[in-house]
């Protein structure tokens, strides 16, 4: 009797945007499972409603949100803006946890998002901290 093992766990990959080159292969780098994941949703959060040609759907409100009051309310509005954005447009990742807490004194907002990736275990957890650019 012969038995088949079969491996259900995929690899995710993604080219780095920064566009580096390997320094061995001269290629682009390419980032790979939680890394992919992490920067694919780090790019949907900063990437404004009609911003992507074709596409004015994706993406979320979270630059705007930056311009507003350092209050509760607007760290909610955020909270839901990136859940929505993740829900929508990121099907490898689901949200646990996302905690976003308004820092008045660094005039920013602290974000603390654990999630799952699907066909893996364990929760990758990502810290990060949103500002204003202007």
């Amino acid at each position: 009797m012969a038995t088949v093992i079969s491996s259900s766990s995929r690899q995710y990959k993604d080219l780095d945007l920064n566009f580096l080159i390997h320094p061995v292969r001269k290629d682009i780098n390419k980032h790979k499972d939680e890394m992919a994941v992490i920067n694919s949703i780090k790019n949907l959060m900063m990437t404004n409603h009609y911003e992507r040609p074709f596409q004015p759907d994706l993406g979320s409100n979270v630059r705007r949100l930056l311009f507003e009051n350092l209050d509760k309310i607007t760290a909610i509005s955020m909270e839901r803006e990136i859940r929505q954005v993740v829900e929508n447009y990121e099907p490898r990742a689901q949200i646990k946890t996302l905690d976003i807490l308004p820092d008045v004194d660094n005039n920013g907002f602290s974000v603390r998002m654990e999630f799952y990736i699907m066909n893996m275990t364990d929760p990758v957890t990502i810290n990060f901290f949103l500002e204003r650019v202007r």
